[in-house]
């Protein structure tokens, strides 16, 4: 790699023209973008206005694995960090940009095909570039009664939100189980499939979780050690009958009541797929619809205490929901009735229970992702100026440890004069991520870097109370991994191992989540290859 000027006076990085040649013969001309005005439309549309630190060199996006593979044994010879990235739409975590200043993006917007839906088993198979709109959409076409899975936004990319231990709220988004059986490209060129993918042929490659041997679908998840260019996605009956349930607790100090009970609920198994907690204000957002509020200045507790009372949404709200059977909703609704209204300030609501043939006709965005309806409607209603940057610590689903995390995140806030917001997402019946939403104007610079500021110190913060991001920002990437350091970090000393032995030049995504080649682990400053690669 190379640098140079650009017609705005940038230092920005640059590729060879051999390196350009070599890419365009293996994927054509039209999917190979060096043009700076072309490169920049993939920069993380939320980072800090004229910085330029995680600027790539180039573009490519490819239309086939076989393309894919091409590209990856090219970058090898060149030794050229290569960073896969599907929509780009990672907001709050680095969006497409890449960890590694100068890495060529490998875009998946032209892989997006729906491979296979399979109607009798509730699967389908998809390749990168296919968005949550994309297969609901393509389900619906061919007239299949499956629920198809969404997370707040529509537009991402299934395989891009599930490489990064993105979030769904329907059953399989529990745990984290939607995704099974991979093809993956690993950084060799290599292609491997794995579980049941192993067996030429096998029809149980998506239906079946497991391994002869070690199961390696975990292994490319935050990872660095493969690209996933197809996978399974489990899916769901489309429930004869469903109900979009709000719980809501007007006192701040029924925190904790309201996680016990919500992980009661789950273990009996009245509450289903992944419940989201919200604050005031997040809830207003998220569950009501309403437009983000203004800032900068943070609101006074009596304020929040009236926009809670305004909204409907108090101190905190939950949106989750129940499927199945007209009967079975109305005893998992009663059940959840009574579980909460022992709560003081404990207040429930289900506008009505709904039949299959009314889900498309439902509008609020709550309803619909409770019903796997992608939607827009949380960007819709943003700003077009308030970005956000996500700090999400994984935390027992034990109210007393939730009240902690809170607590800490709400000093950091105060500290830094934010309004604070957090969402809790209930991935499973023992444990929870808390996701501290840090909003500020990407616009303005010196705000934008206290927004960056403030997610280091939350980090560190709850690092030192034994709470580690789940699914850290680049800028926080190595900062999120220092703080996983049990007998002198054994885990990213073995996986680094694995790195070294699969990636020995160390061009796929270094840096991913605090894993670093070492080609790259004595540069001065972990970002530039130690052999002195630009």
């Amino acid at each position: 790699m190379s640098v140079s000027v650009d017609d705005v006076g940038r230092l920005v990085p640059t590729i060879s023209a051999e390196l350009v040649s070599e890419l365009r013969d293996a994927v054509g001309a039209h999917a190979v973008y060096v043009e700076r005005v072309k490169v920049d439309e993939f920069k993380d549309a939320y980072w800090i206005p004229g910085d330029e630190t995680y600027a790539a060199s180039a573009v490519v996006q490819p239309a086939t694995t076989e393309e894919v593979q091409a590209i990856v044994r090219i970058v090898n010879l060149h030794g050229v960090p290569l960073w896969p990235h599907s929509q780009g739409r990672n907001l709050g975590h680095g969006g497409p940009s890449p960890r590694v200043r100068g890495s060529i993006q490998l875009g998946f917007q032209r892989m997006n095909r729906v491979l296979e839906i399979d109607e009798e088993l509730a699967y389908a198979v998809v390749e990168p570039g296919v968005t949550w709109q994309d297969l609901h959409d393509e389900v619906a076409a061919r007239g299949l009664d499956l629920l198809t899975p969404c997370p707040d936004l529509g537009w991402g990319s299934i395989i891009g939100n599930s490489m990064d231990n993105g979030h769904t709220y329907q059953h399989y988004g529990a745990d984290y189980m939607m995704p099974t059986g991979f093809e993956v490209v690993l950084p060799d060129g290599e292609l491997l499939r794995t579980g049941q993918g192993a067996i030429p042929g096998s029809t149980s490659w998506h239906t079946y979780k497991r391994s002869l041997g070690p199961s390696l679908d975990p292994l490319f998840v935050q990872s660095n050690l493969g690209i996933v260019t197809r996978m399974g996605v489990w899916l769901k009956r489309r429930p004869p009958a469903y109900a979009p349930v709000t719980l809501v607790v007007d006192d701040d100090g029924d925190l904790e009541a309201a996680i016990d009970t919500i992980r009661e609920l789950r273990l009996a198994g009245h509450l289903e797929g992944v419940p989201a907690v919200y604050s005031t204000l997040r809830a207003a957002h998220m569950i009501r619809d309403n437009p983000v509020p203004p800032g900068p200045a943070p609101f006074t507790p009596d304020e929040l205490k009236r926009i809670g009372a305004e909204t409907g949404m108090g101190a905190w709200a939950v949106r989750t929901a129940a499927w199945g059977d007209t009967e079975l909703v109305a005893y998992k609704l009663r059940q959840i009735e009574a579980a909460w209204l022992a709560i003081p300030s404990g207040r429930f609501e289900v506008p009505r229970v709904y039949e299959a043939s009314e889900y498309d006709g439902l509008t609020g965005s709550a309803a619909q992702i409770g019903i796997g309806i992608p939607t827009l409607k949380a960007l819709e209603s943003t700003p077009p100026n308030i970005a956000h940057v996500d700090v999400s610590p994984v935390v027992p689903l034990r109210g007393s440890e939730v009240r902690i995390v809170v607590e800490e995140l709400r000093r950091q806030f105060a500290a830094a004069r934010m309004n604070f917001g957090t969402g809790i997402m209930v991935t499973g019946e023992r444990s929870a991520v808390v996701i501290a939403g840090i909003r500020y104007d990407k616009t303005d610079e010196a705000v934008a870097r206290a927004a960056f500021e403030l997610g280091r110190r939350i980090v560190l913060a709850l690092g030192r109370l034994g709470y580690g991001d789940g699914r850290p920002h680049l800028e926080f990437m190595d900062l999120a991994a220092e703080q996983h350091s049990f007998n002198d970090h054994a885990y990213r000393r073995f996986v680094e191992r694995i790195k070294d032995a699969i990636d020995p030049n160390g061009v796929l995504s270094p840096g991913r989540h605090g894993i670093w080649p070492s080609a790259y682990r004595g540069a001065p400053d972990a970002e530039t290859p130690s052999d002195g690669i630009i």
